[in-house]
């Protein structure tokens, strides 16, 4: 094999968010970290685990900063380019925010992958920013063991409209905006299990921006939003209930699913990720007795340029379910709601 038909996903030992520490290792390494310090304009922090950080220069402007980058999941360098910086970008949408300028960042094996291969990688990324309306600004590359491809990531919105993952009230409902199955799709590429049209609906999502996320940031209605990435479903849901300090309820047959997701996890392509997942925050989370572990998997499922999850007034779920709907998000569903009690997740069937 020549540098000019190897497989991107030959060369990396995970892809995707997939790649993310899992949530109880990220947490032994964080203990004992200094805080930001009492830095008052510091709107969004390390504190609950939220998808960028926020610092409001004046009474009119927050600036969002975030960074995100992982291994290939595909093997097409183009489509890797265009999902990394979907996924990249998504966490300034999921604050409520709109991005103005994207930092390449690049590691490749620049001896085992063509040089062409790379140019699409970066061609992808490219397009993603441009259908955002965003430059890619600058970056920084190095000569990586395994290809690592994504973006920093700048935004802004008004104070008012920061959306943090901490701020669910009980009685809201959540809404979640894409299907699940990434994780469980990208395990089926590798075991060459993954059907055409399969990857073509992977694809779809995972380039579809979570640009509503800058729309319901001007909607009081909506009280917190996250992106559902790594650590999946559950563990995604976890953080908004921890910060939040109340139980979330799931309905598992309310959750949209990729069209194969359900069948390919029962024939065993579930990601390393997924048993991470659940080992990590698996004690805060009540499931239905006898519940299959492959329907667990459905939730533990690592995603990549996942949906967003939406906690807002029951009375404006209806309304605002259409508007994303409406917005390019098919799959979109209330998929449960927030009451009070302690911070875990139960799954209801």
């Amino acid at each position: 094999m020549t540098i000019h038909d190897v497989r991107l996903t030959s060369l990396a030992h995970g892809g995707g968010c997939g790649c993310k520490l899992a949530p109880a290792v990220l947490q032994k390494l964080l203990a004992g970290q200094a805080a930001g310090g009492p830095f008052e304009r510091l709107l969004v922090g390390t504190e609950t685990g939220d998808d960028a950080a926020v610092w409001q220069l004046d009474a009119d402007t927050c600036v969002i900063a975030t960074t995100d980058f992982f291994m290939p999941m595909v093997d097409d360098p183009f489509d890797f380019g265009r999902i990394a910086a979907t996924n990249a970008i998504s966490d300034v949408y999921a604050m409520g925010g709109r991005p103005i300028m994207a930092l390449a960042i690049l590691g490749m094996p620049i001896d085992k992958l063509a040089a062409d291969a790379i140019r699409q990688i970066l061609a992808g990324g490219a397009a993603i920013c441009a259908e955002a309306g965003i430059p890619v600004a600058g970056g920084h590359s190095i000569d990586s063991p395994e290809p690592i491809y994504g973006l920093a990531v700048i935004g802004t919105c008004r104070p008012e409209q920061v959306r943090r993952n901490a701020d669910v009230r009980p009685g809201d409902d959540l809404i979640l905006t894409k299907p699940l199955g990434v994780g469980i799709y990208s395990a089926a590429i590798k075991k060459g299990q993954l059907p055409a049209t399969a990857y073509a609906e992977m694809i779809a999502s995972t380039t579809r921006l979570n640009r509503i996320g800058a729309e319901i940031g001007r909607d009081p209605a909506v009280h917190a939003v996250t992106d559902v990435t790594g650590f999946g479903l559950l563990g995604h849901a976890l953080e908004m209930a921890r910060g939040s300090g109340v139980t979330l309820t799931a309905s598992l047959q309310a959750v949209p699913l990729f069209a194969e997701a359900a069948q390919l996890v029962q024939a065993g392509c579930v990601t390393g990720a997924s048993h991470r997942n659940w080992a990590s925050y698996g004690d805060a989370v009540m499931l239905p007795d006898d519940l299959p572990d492959w329907r667990r998997h459905l939730l533990t499922d690592p995603q990549t340029s996942g949906g967003l999850l939406i906690a807002c007034a029951p009375e404006r779920t209806d309304d605002l379910l259409r508007t994303v709907i409406a917005a390019g998000y098919p799959g979109a569903s209330r998929i449960g709601h927030a009451e009070m009690g302690p911070a875990a997740i139960r799954v209801v069937t």
